[in-house]
């Protein structure tokens, strides 16, 4: 949830340190600090962004070639001064930065304070380098066994960068449970929570795996685990450039990201779809196609909009596969004691593969014996080693907090599944099928289409910019957009938002309807279309205010709309990856004309890494 940078080596690190904080600032953005080591370690910490950090260095001693730095979303503690990172242990002998949750620390801070040690935060991460120091201190070890020796009572999960001041020149990282990599470069070493801090640097990246702990120097590397065995460093190369993590001529991240979709979309089907169009082939899951197939049952678990996405993914196996599907929220389903047996395949969609609960409901059901395959866009992240098979989304770094192009490439993911299984299990006809993937291969034409009517979606989007509630529905393969509509609405503009099935509207939400509520009707040219011009009238009849999402050339709902964005007709199975588009832009420009940080909503960040 937080982001963590560090360095060590011969460059100045102050300026790497800001700049990786820049681009970990979506992690989180209540406060943020460094740590600079040069003789003595100065730290500079403070609530708000970094820009506020940067002001607070202005004039300090930014010496020193070694450092670490942190950008906080609150877990323990509100954002101010005192609980931002870096933290010192009591006697001054470490410094800690901490991306996660120590879920024993009320316990830990209780044994410490019986010690004699004080607090001067509320965080967990405290509790921490005071553990160390307590251990260093007492037992008379070396930093690194003291850090092990700590983490081996520590419950929960951590991103861990660590310095002694008895040992400088040295910063020792750990992880479990939160992502930490590491940049190898000549004579020095480069910290991240991922690799957008790196990437400028090097494309040599180790990343570090559960209960392992990294001891650097600029000229070495050690890496072991929390038992002192050694293990040998996996350094990989990543793809990943400057371009991916710049702005360039767009005013947001998020629209940047909005306008990508029509290159994610080719980039996840590209080397999958056979350029006749007749065959689906996903490499990821070739060794465990025969328990796809067997399946008698599919659950899928996910968070926030990959629940929406699995959603989507539910009407489109059932349909084309004919396989029950069922979809959790990873929250609730790690708490419970499903019914799964070995015939059953779960499905866990993360856009980090880092997301805390999602990852606790893969290892729950790793105990049942059922086939786990997982959908992420991050290579090397905790759920693509943690599932028995899986499929990379490719849809490159998004740096929005509010997902856009993660949410389109699960679906298009979801989509290539359910056409591969329908075919394998030879419940799908072969027309069908090559029906549906020449209209696959047409959507990021058609979504090019639909950003061409951005300006006229920006006016819709003046007209409700002071909105205080909206209701969104669709039905069918829409309802999961209308629910992601009305998420990315409440994510960054902060209206009150509810999406629902358009024929729940009468069970209850109705009674909402008033000259002043906008409701956005999702009302392609599908089975269900009849259904909603039903529903749209429903609305105007108690003098709501519509925008209909229709297809190209609609009559009908235009003559009852309000407003209306046209989508290029297509068959109802790719609609979710059309109709989600001008919801994305809608609420994009509703924020915008609110004054509101669209990258960096208030209270959210980009990946939930602790419950």
């Amino acid at each position: 949830m937080c982001g963590i940078v560090a360095y060590v080596g011969e460059r100045t690190a102050y300026p790497i340190l800001i700049k990786g904080l820049q681009r970990l600032e979506y992690r989180g953005y209540d406060s943020a600090g460094i740590a600079l080591l040069n003789g003595s370690t100065h730290v500079y910490k403070c609530k708000g962004k970094v820009r506020d950090l940067e002001e607070l260095s202005k004039d300090q001693d930014i010496s020193g070639s070694v450092g670490m730095g942190h950008t906080r979303w609150a877990t323990h503690g509100a954002p101010n001064d005192l609980n931002a990172h870096p933290h010192r242990s009591m006697n001054g002998k470490f410094f800690v930065v901490h991306n996660g949750i120590i879920e024993n620390y009320a316990h830990l801070r209780k044994e410490l304070n019986n010690r004699g040690y004080r607090f001067e935060s509320e965080t967990d991460t405290e509790v921490l380098a005071n553990l160390i120091e307590n251990i260093y201190l007492e037992q008379a070890v070396s930093a690194e066994l003291a850090v092990r020796l700590a983490l081996t009572r520590v419950v929960g999960a951590y991103g861990l960068v660590i310095s002694c001041e008895d040992e400088p020149g040295q910063l020792i990282a750990a992880r479990k449970g939160s992502p930490l990599v590491i940049g190898v470069g000549e004579n020095e070493y480069f910290l991240a929570s991922d690799a957008t801090p790196i990437v400028e640097y090097t494309d040599q990246v180790l990343y570090l795996k559960d209960e392992e702990v990294a001891v650097i120097r600029r000229d070495q590397l050690d890496l072991k685990n929390l038992h002192n065995d050694s293990k040998t460093p996996d350094i990989q190369k990543i793809n990943l450039s400057i371009d991916h993590i710049d702005k360039g001529d767009y005013a947001h991240f998020m629209l940047k990201e909005i306008h990508e979709q029509a290159v994610t979309i080719r980039d996840t089907f590209r080397g999958r779809i056979a350029m006749d169009e007749s065959k689906v082939f996903l490499g990821g899951v070739l060794d465990v196609m025969p328990q796809l197939i067997k399946a008698k049952r599919i659950i899928i678990v996910a968070c926030g909009t990959s629940w929406h996405a699995g959603l989507v993914g539910e009407y489109l196996l059932e349909q084309y596969a004919r396989i029950p599907v069922e979809v959790e929220y990873a929250s609730e389903f790690r708490y419970r004691d499903p019914i799964l047996d070995r015939d059953d395949l779960v499905i866990a969609i993360s856009q980090s593969g880092e997301t805390a609960d999602t990852l606790a409901a893969v290892r729950k059901v790793r105990e049942t014996g059922a086939t786990i395959l997982g959908i992420c866009n991050v290579a090397g992240s905790s759920l693509s080693r943690e599932t028995d098979a899986g499929v990379y989304t490719h849809a490159g770094i998004e740096i929005g907090v509010a997902s856009t192009k993660a949410f389109t490439s699960q679906i298009t993911v979801l989509t290539m599944l359910a056409l591969l299984l329908g075919s394998k299990r030879q419940v799908l006809s072969s027309d069908t099928y090559r029906e549906l993937i020449h209209e696959l291969i047409q959507v990021p034409d058609k979504i090019e289409e639909i950003l061409r009517s951005e300006k006229a979606i920006a006016e819709i989007a003046a007209v409700y910019q002071g909105a205080t509630n909206a209701l969104y529905m669709g039905r069918g393969l829409l309802f999961p957009v209308a629910l992601e509509g009305a998420l990315k609405l409440k994510e960054i503009s902060y209206i009150h938002a509810e999406g629902y099935p358009a024929a729940e509207m009468k069970h209850g939400p109705i009674a909402l309807i008033d000259e002043q509520m906008p409701v956005v009707a999702l009302a392609a040219n599908d089975q269900s279309y009849e259904k909603m011009v039903s529903n749209i009238q429903e609305v105007k009849a108690r003098k709501g205010k519509v925008v209909a999402v229709v297809s190209k050339g609609d009559k009908a709902i235009r003559k009852m709309a309000d407003h209306v964005i046209e989508i290029p007709d297509c068959h109802e199975a790719v609609s979710p990856l059309l109709a989600v588009i001008p919801l994305q832009i809608l609420s994009y420009h509703i924020a915008v004309m609110r004054g509101c940080d669209v990258d960096q909503p208030r209270n959210l960040a980009k990946s939930v890494t602790v419950e």
